[in-house]
Protein backbone atom coordinates (compact mmCIF):
# COMPACT_ATOMS: atom_id res chain seq x y z
CA UNK A 1 0.00 0.00 0.00
CA UNK A 2 1.11 3.58 -0.96
CA UNK A 3 0.29 4.77 2.73
CA UNK A 4 3.33 2.53 3.82
CA UNK A 5 5.96 3.82 1.14
CA UNK A 6 5.77 6.85 2.75
CA UNK A 7 7.50 6.57 5.75
CA UNK A 8 10.17 4.15 4.41
CA UNK A 9 11.28 7.12 2.74
CA UNK A 10 11.44 9.65 5.32
CA UNK A 11 13.18 7.03 7.58
CA UNK A 12 16.26 6.89 4.91
CA UNK A 13 19.07 9.80 6.53
CA UNK A 14 20.25 10.64 2.85
CA UNK A 15 17.84 10.04 -0.44
CA UNK A 16 19.39 7.40 -2.44
CA UNK A 17 19.98 10.16 -5.35
CA UNK A 18 22.03 12.40 -2.86
CA UNK A 19 24.76 9.00 -3.21
CA UNK A 20 26.57 9.22 -6.19
CA UNK A 21 29.79 7.12 -5.64
CA UNK A 22 33.36 8.17 -5.66
CA UNK A 23 32.16 11.68 -4.13
CA UNK A 24 32.84 12.95 -0.17
CA UNK A 25 32.30 15.74 1.54
CA UNK A 26 36.35 16.15 1.49
CA UNK A 27 36.39 16.19 -2.22
CA UNK A 28 33.40 18.74 -1.75
CA UNK A 29 35.67 21.15 0.50
CA UNK A 30 38.43 20.91 -1.72
CA UNK A 31 36.25 21.59 -5.27
CA UNK A 32 34.83 25.26 -2.58
CA UNK A 33 38.29 26.32 -1.33
CA UNK A 34 39.36 26.72 -5.07
CA UNK A 35 36.41 28.92 -5.63
CA UNK A 36 36.35 30.35 -2.80
CA UNK A 37 37.55 34.46 -1.95
CA UNK A 38 39.23 32.84 0.94
CA UNK A 39 41.92 30.67 -1.05
CA UNK A 40 42.77 34.10 -2.85
CA UNK A 41 43.40 35.98 0.16
CA UNK A 42 45.18 33.11 1.60
CA UNK A 43 47.52 33.15 -1.35
CA UNK A 44 48.01 36.80 -1.22
CA UNK A 45 49.00 36.93 2.28
CA UNK A 46 51.25 33.70 1.69
CA UNK A 47 52.58 35.71 -1.06
CA UNK A 48 53.78 38.54 1.11
CA UNK A 49 54.85 36.22 4.20
CA UNK A 50 58.05 35.02 1.53
CA UNK A 51 58.25 38.47 0.32
CA UNK A 52 59.05 39.56 3.94
CA UNK A 53 61.31 36.40 4.54
CA UNK A 54 63.62 37.52 1.30
CA UNK A 55 63.58 41.08 2.87
CA UNK A 56 65.06 39.93 6.10
CA UNK A 57 67.39 37.37 4.76
CA UNK A 58 69.27 40.21 2.54
CA UNK A 59 72.59 41.54 3.63
CA UNK A 60 71.42 44.90 3.44
CA UNK A 61 68.57 46.82 5.20
CA UNK A 62 67.59 48.86 2.37
CA UNK A 63 68.17 48.66 -1.61
CA UNK A 64 71.58 50.18 -2.50
CA UNK A 65 71.53 53.00 -4.21
CA UNK A 66 73.82 55.15 -6.41
CA UNK A 67 74.51 58.70 -6.20
CA UNK A 68 76.28 60.98 -8.72
CA UNK A 69 77.23 64.16 -8.79
CA UNK A 70 78.11 66.68 -11.44
CA UNK A 71 79.21 70.62 -11.15
CA UNK A 72 81.11 73.11 -13.86
CA UNK A 73 81.39 76.87 -14.40
CA UNK A 74 80.17 76.81 -17.94
CA UNK A 75 77.26 79.04 -17.22
CA UNK A 76 79.62 81.24 -14.99
CA UNK A 77 83.17 81.88 -16.11
CA UNK A 78 83.80 78.86 -18.23
CA UNK A 79 86.97 78.30 -16.89
CA UNK A 80 87.03 74.52 -17.52
CA UNK A 81 86.53 73.86 -13.64
CA UNK A 82 84.52 70.79 -13.05
CA UNK A 83 83.88 68.20 -10.31
CA UNK A 84 82.15 64.81 -10.88
CA UNK A 85 81.11 62.13 -8.09
CA UNK A 86 79.97 58.40 -8.34
CA UNK A 87 79.16 57.13 -5.52
CA UNK A 88 77.65 53.48 -4.13
CA UNK A 89 75.49 53.60 -1.15
CA UNK A 90 74.66 50.53 1.24
CA UNK A 91 71.57 50.87 4.02
CA UNK A 92 73.46 48.71 6.93
CA UNK A 93 71.32 46.55 9.79
CA UNK A 94 71.41 47.69 13.28
CA UNK A 95 72.83 45.32 15.97
CA UNK A 96 70.18 42.44 16.30
CA UNK A 97 67.70 44.19 13.55
CA UNK A 98 68.14 41.65 11.13
CA UNK A 99 67.83 38.82 13.17
CA UNK A 100 64.54 40.43 15.02
CA UNK A 101 63.53 41.20 11.33
CA UNK A 102 63.68 37.69 10.44
CA UNK A 103 62.16 36.67 13.39
CA UNK A 104 59.02 39.16 12.76
CA UNK A 105 59.17 37.35 8.70
CA UNK A 106 59.05 33.52 10.14
CA UNK A 107 55.61 34.77 12.59
CA UNK A 108 53.96 36.16 9.46
CA UNK A 109 54.94 33.40 7.35
CA UNK A 110 53.38 31.22 10.37
CA UNK A 111 50.78 33.23 10.40
CA UNK A 112 49.97 32.90 6.85
CA UNK A 113 49.54 29.25 7.29
CA UNK A 114 47.37 29.23 10.50
CA UNK A 115 44.90 31.73 8.48
CA UNK A 116 44.61 29.39 5.56
CA UNK A 117 43.50 26.43 7.80
CA UNK A 118 40.97 28.22 9.50
CA UNK A 119 39.83 29.71 5.96
CA UNK A 120 39.63 26.01 5.09
CA UNK A 121 37.51 25.75 8.32
CA UNK A 122 35.05 28.07 7.56
CA UNK A 123 34.46 27.26 4.01
CA UNK A 124 33.99 23.45 5.85
CA UNK A 125 31.06 25.06 7.48
CA UNK A 126 29.58 26.62 4.45
CA UNK A 127 29.88 23.18 3.05
CA UNK A 128 28.62 21.40 5.50
CA UNK A 129 25.74 23.50 5.93
CA UNK A 130 24.84 23.72 2.73
CA UNK A 131 25.18 19.95 2.40
CA UNK A 132 22.96 19.01 4.79
CA UNK A 133 20.63 21.99 4.27
CA UNK A 134 19.78 20.03 0.73
CA UNK A 135 19.65 16.41 2.51
CA UNK A 136 16.67 17.82 4.46
CA UNK A 137 14.87 18.98 1.33
CA UNK A 138 15.56 16.52 -0.48
CA UNK A 139 14.28 13.92 2.87
CA UNK A 140 11.18 16.38 3.35
CA UNK A 141 10.87 16.09 -1.06
CA UNK A 142 10.66 12.83 -1.00
CA UNK A 143 8.20 12.36 1.71
CA UNK A 144 5.72 14.78 0.17
CA UNK A 145 5.56 13.32 -3.06
CA UNK A 146 5.05 9.62 -1.35
CA UNK A 147 2.00 11.24 0.62
CA UNK A 148 0.57 12.75 -3.08
CA UNK A 149 1.33 9.32 -4.71
CA UNK A 150 -1.34 8.29 -1.56
CA UNK A 151 -3.97 10.48 -2.05
CA UNK A 152 -4.02 9.69 -5.58
CA UNK A 153 -4.85 6.14 -4.52
CA UNK A 154 -7.12 7.43 -2.65
CA UNK A 155 -8.60 9.63 -4.82
CA UNK A 156 -8.99 7.13 -7.41
CA UNK A 157 -10.47 4.89 -5.10
CA UNK A 158 -13.39 7.24 -3.50
CA UNK A 159 -13.85 8.12 -7.26
CA UNK A 160 -14.59 3.96 -8.09
CA UNK A 161 -16.95 3.91 -4.94
CA UNK A 162 -18.72 7.32 -6.22
CA UNK A 163 -19.47 5.85 -9.35
CA UNK A 164 -20.59 2.45 -7.75
CA UNK A 165 -22.78 4.37 -5.69
CA UNK A 166 -21.00 3.21 -2.19
CA UNK A 167 -19.91 7.15 -1.64
CA UNK A 168 -21.45 10.02 -2.21
CA UNK A 169 -20.44 13.14 -4.44
CA UNK A 170 -18.97 15.00 -1.33
CA UNK A 171 -16.38 12.64 -0.83
CA UNK A 172 -14.85 12.63 -4.49
CA UNK A 173 -14.63 16.59 -4.25
CA UNK A 174 -12.84 16.28 -0.46
CA UNK A 175 -10.28 13.40 -1.72
CA UNK A 176 -9.75 15.84 -4.94
CA UNK A 177 -9.12 18.55 -2.78
CA UNK A 178 -6.96 16.73 -0.37
CA UNK A 179 -4.54 15.46 -3.28
CA UNK A 180 -4.11 19.12 -4.94
CA UNK A 181 -2.97 20.47 -1.95
CA UNK A 182 -0.68 17.47 -1.54
CA UNK A 183 0.32 18.17 -5.05
CA UNK A 184 0.74 22.08 -4.45
CA UNK A 185 2.71 21.11 -1.18
CA UNK A 186 5.48 18.84 -3.12
CA UNK A 187 5.88 21.68 -5.76
CA UNK A 188 6.88 24.12 -2.82
CA UNK A 189 9.34 20.94 -1.72
CA UNK A 190 10.63 20.21 -4.64
CA UNK A 191 11.38 24.49 -5.42
CA UNK A 192 13.07 24.14 -1.68
CA UNK A 193 15.16 21.28 -3.08
CA UNK A 194 15.80 23.56 -6.09
CA UNK A 195 17.07 26.11 -4.24
CA UNK A 196 18.93 24.25 -1.84
CA UNK A 197 20.64 22.39 -4.93
CA UNK A 198 21.57 25.89 -6.63
CA UNK A 199 23.43 26.84 -3.42
CA UNK A 200 25.44 23.97 -3.23
CA UNK A 201 26.14 24.55 -6.47
CA UNK A 202 27.34 27.62 -6.16
CA UNK A 203 29.31 27.19 -3.36
CA UNK A 204 31.08 23.85 -4.97
CA UNK A 205 30.79 24.18 -8.50
CA UNK A 206 29.35 20.50 -8.17
CA UNK A 207 26.61 18.61 -9.59
CA UNK A 208 27.41 15.63 -7.74
CA UNK A 209 26.45 15.30 -3.61
CA UNK A 210 28.19 13.80 -1.07
CA UNK A 211 27.83 10.89 1.06
CA UNK A 212 26.70 12.13 4.61
CA UNK A 213 27.41 9.57 6.97
CA UNK A 214 27.93 11.71 10.51
CA UNK A 215 30.60 9.54 12.73
CA UNK A 216 29.40 8.59 16.04
CA UNK A 217 28.57 10.78 18.74
CA UNK A 218 30.92 9.29 21.09
CA UNK A 219 33.82 9.57 18.65
CA UNK A 220 33.98 13.49 18.99
CA UNK A 221 33.08 14.07 22.70
CA UNK A 222 36.21 14.15 24.39
CA UNK A 223 38.36 15.24 21.56
CA UNK A 224 40.62 18.12 22.78
CA UNK A 225 40.57 21.58 21.22
CA UNK A 226 43.58 22.58 21.95
CA UNK A 227 44.69 22.57 18.01
CA UNK A 228 41.59 24.31 16.79
CA UNK A 229 42.76 26.22 13.39
CA UNK A 230 41.39 29.63 14.84
CA UNK A 231 42.87 29.18 18.38
CA UNK A 232 46.53 28.58 16.52
CA UNK A 233 45.47 31.80 13.92
CA UNK A 234 44.71 33.88 17.32
CA UNK A 235 47.74 32.44 19.12
CA UNK A 236 50.27 33.13 15.88
CA UNK A 237 48.55 36.47 15.76
CA UNK A 238 49.99 37.22 18.80
CA UNK A 239 53.16 35.45 18.37
CA UNK A 240 53.88 37.69 14.86
CA UNK A 241 52.65 41.23 17.00
CA UNK A 242 55.66 40.41 19.40
CA UNK A 243 58.34 39.67 17.25
CA UNK A 244 56.96 42.84 15.51
CA UNK A 245 57.34 45.00 18.93
CA UNK A 246 60.67 43.42 19.25
CA UNK A 247 61.15 44.67 15.77
CA UNK A 248 60.79 47.91 16.55
CA UNK A 249 62.50 48.17 19.39
CA UNK A 250 65.45 47.21 17.86
CA UNK A 251 64.85 49.85 15.20
CA UNK A 252 65.10 52.84 17.01
CA UNK A 253 66.40 54.60 13.79
CA UNK A 254 66.84 54.33 10.33
CA UNK A 255 69.65 52.28 8.89
CA UNK A 256 73.00 53.47 8.95
CA UNK A 257 74.50 53.89 5.21
CA UNK A 258 77.77 53.25 4.45
CA UNK A 259 79.17 55.15 1.32
CA UNK A 260 82.01 54.58 -1.15
CA UNK A 261 82.40 57.55 -3.81
CA UNK A 262 85.07 57.93 -6.57
CA UNK A 263 85.59 61.80 -6.78
CA UNK A 264 87.13 63.43 -9.65
CA UNK A 265 88.52 67.50 -9.95
CA UNK A 266 89.39 69.55 -12.45
CA UNK A 267 90.66 73.14 -11.65
CA UNK A 268 90.37 74.50 -15.06
CA UNK A 269 91.73 74.31 -18.87
CA UNK A 270 95.07 72.60 -19.13
CA UNK A 271 95.56 71.49 -15.64
CA UNK A 272 95.61 68.11 -14.33
CA UNK A 273 92.62 66.73 -12.73
CA UNK A 274 92.95 65.24 -9.58
CA UNK A 275 91.11 61.83 -8.36
CA UNK A 276 90.27 60.59 -5.37
CA UNK A 277 88.07 57.49 -3.77
CA UNK A 278 86.39 58.51 -0.34
CA UNK A 279 84.55 56.36 2.19
CA UNK A 280 81.46 57.73 4.58
CA UNK A 281 79.40 56.40 6.94
CA UNK A 282 75.77 58.39 7.80
CA UNK A 283 73.97 57.72 11.26
CA UNK A 284 70.28 59.15 11.72
CA UNK A 285 69.08 59.91 15.14
CA UNK A 286 66.74 58.41 16.41
CA UNK A 287 63.92 60.58 18.16
CA UNK A 288 60.49 60.08 19.75
CA UNK A 289 58.65 61.61 16.26
CA UNK A 290 59.97 58.75 14.71
CA UNK A 291 60.19 55.88 17.95
CA UNK A 292 56.97 56.56 19.30
CA UNK A 293 54.45 56.27 16.88
CA UNK A 294 55.88 52.75 15.51
CA UNK A 295 56.21 52.11 19.24
CA UNK A 296 52.48 52.74 19.74
CA UNK A 297 51.47 50.97 17.23
CA UNK A 298 53.00 47.64 17.83
CA UNK A 299 52.38 48.06 21.36
CA UNK A 300 48.25 48.44 20.78
CA UNK A 301 48.44 45.32 17.56
CA UNK A 302 49.53 43.24 20.83
CA UNK A 303 47.35 44.22 23.27
CA UNK A 304 44.47 43.91 20.50
CA UNK A 305 45.90 40.17 19.36
CA UNK A 306 46.12 39.34 23.09
CA UNK A 307 42.41 40.29 24.10
CA UNK A 308 41.20 38.11 20.86
CA UNK A 309 42.91 35.66 21.83
CA UNK A 310 41.30 35.42 25.01
CA UNK A 311 37.80 35.94 23.56
CA UNK A 312 38.12 33.67 20.89
CA UNK A 313 39.11 31.13 23.50
CA UNK A 314 36.41 32.05 25.38
CA UNK A 315 33.76 31.99 23.01
CA UNK A 316 35.01 28.85 21.70
CA UNK A 317 34.46 26.62 24.92
CA UNK A 318 31.01 28.10 24.68
CA UNK A 319 30.28 26.85 20.97
CA UNK A 320 31.69 23.61 22.00
CA UNK A 321 29.86 23.33 25.20
CA UNK A 322 26.79 24.70 22.95
CA UNK A 323 27.51 22.14 20.10
CA UNK A 324 27.63 18.88 22.50
CA UNK A 325 23.98 20.17 24.01
CA UNK A 326 22.45 20.67 20.65
CA UNK A 327 23.60 17.38 19.25
CA UNK A 328 22.74 15.51 22.36
CA UNK A 329 19.35 17.19 22.08
CA UNK A 330 18.86 16.57 18.86
CA UNK A 331 19.64 12.55 19.30
CA UNK A 332 16.58 12.82 22.04
CA UNK A 333 14.09 14.62 19.32
CA UNK A 334 15.06 12.20 16.78
CA UNK A 335 13.77 9.42 18.98
CA UNK A 336 10.81 11.11 20.32
CA UNK A 337 10.05 11.68 16.44
CA UNK A 338 10.46 8.72 15.05
CA UNK A 339 8.47 7.12 17.80
CA UNK A 340 5.47 9.84 16.70
CA UNK A 341 5.84 8.89 13.57
CA UNK A 342 5.56 4.90 13.79
CA UNK A 343 2.45 5.44 15.92
CA UNK A 344 0.83 7.84 13.70
CA UNK A 345 1.61 5.63 10.88
CA UNK A 346 0.38 2.80 12.20
CA UNK A 347 -2.81 4.36 13.25
CA UNK A 348 -3.22 5.55 9.57
CA UNK A 349 -2.48 1.75 8.45
CA UNK A 350 -5.92 0.87 10.57
CA UNK A 351 -7.55 3.53 9.89
CA UNK A 352 -7.32 3.20 5.97
CA UNK A 353 -8.25 -0.66 6.38
CA UNK A 354 -11.36 0.19 8.41
CA UNK A 355 -12.05 2.88 5.52
CA UNK A 356 -11.98 0.30 2.78
CA UNK A 357 -14.15 -2.03 4.94
CA UNK A 358 -16.66 0.94 5.02
CA UNK A 359 -16.31 1.75 8.93
CA UNK A 360 -14.63 4.67 8.74
CA UNK A 361 -15.48 8.03 7.04
CA UNK A 362 -13.50 9.61 4.30
CA UNK A 363 -12.53 12.72 6.58
CA UNK A 364 -11.34 10.71 9.41
CA UNK A 365 -9.13 8.80 6.48
CA UNK A 366 -7.88 11.82 5.44
CA UNK A 367 -7.22 13.74 8.84
CA UNK A 368 -5.55 10.33 9.66
CA UNK A 369 -3.61 10.41 6.75
CA UNK A 370 -2.19 13.82 6.80
CA UNK A 371 -0.88 13.49 10.24
CA UNK A 372 0.84 10.83 9.36
CA UNK A 373 2.07 12.49 7.07
CA UNK A 374 3.19 15.53 8.75
CA UNK A 375 4.92 13.18 11.44
CA UNK A 376 6.85 11.67 8.63
CA UNK A 377 8.08 15.12 7.27
CA UNK A 378 9.17 16.03 10.50
CA UNK A 379 11.18 13.03 11.05
CA UNK A 380 13.25 13.51 7.54
CA UNK A 381 14.06 17.19 9.03
CA UNK A 382 15.05 15.44 12.09
CA UNK A 383 17.25 13.11 11.00
CA UNK A 384 18.55 15.89 8.97
CA UNK A 385 19.14 18.01 11.98
CA UNK A 386 20.67 15.24 13.87
CA UNK A 387 23.25 14.90 11.24
CA UNK A 388 23.53 18.63 10.74
CA UNK A 389 24.19 18.61 14.62
CA UNK A 390 27.01 16.43 14.22
CA UNK A 391 28.78 18.32 11.21
CA UNK A 392 28.80 21.48 13.33
CA UNK A 393 30.08 19.62 16.49
CA UNK A 394 32.72 18.36 14.42
CA UNK A 395 33.02 22.47 13.16
CA UNK A 396 33.35 23.72 16.46
CA UNK A 397 36.48 21.13 17.04
CA UNK A 398 37.64 22.46 13.83
CA UNK A 399 37.68 18.99 12.24
CA UNK A 400 38.15 19.00 8.64
CA UNK A 401 35.90 16.47 6.43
Amino acid sequence: MLLGAAPATAQAPVPSSFLPAGVTLGHALEAAWQRAVQARESDAQARRARAEQTAASSLWAAPPAVELNHLNDRAHSNAGRRETEVGLVWPLWLPGQRDARAAAADAESKLADAATQAARLRVAGQVREAAWKLSAAQAEAASVAAQARYLQGIADDVQRRVQAGDLARADALAARAELLDARSAQSDADQRVQAARAQWKTLTGLEAMPRLQPPPAASLADMPTEEHPELRLAAQAVERARKRLDSVNLSRRDPPELSVKYREESPGFGEAAQRGIGIGLRIPFGTDSRNAPLQAAAVGELDVAEATEQRLRERQDADLALARSALQSAAQQLDGTRDRAGLLRERAQLVDTSFKAGETSLPELLRAANAAAQADAALARQQAALGLAHAQLQQALGLLP
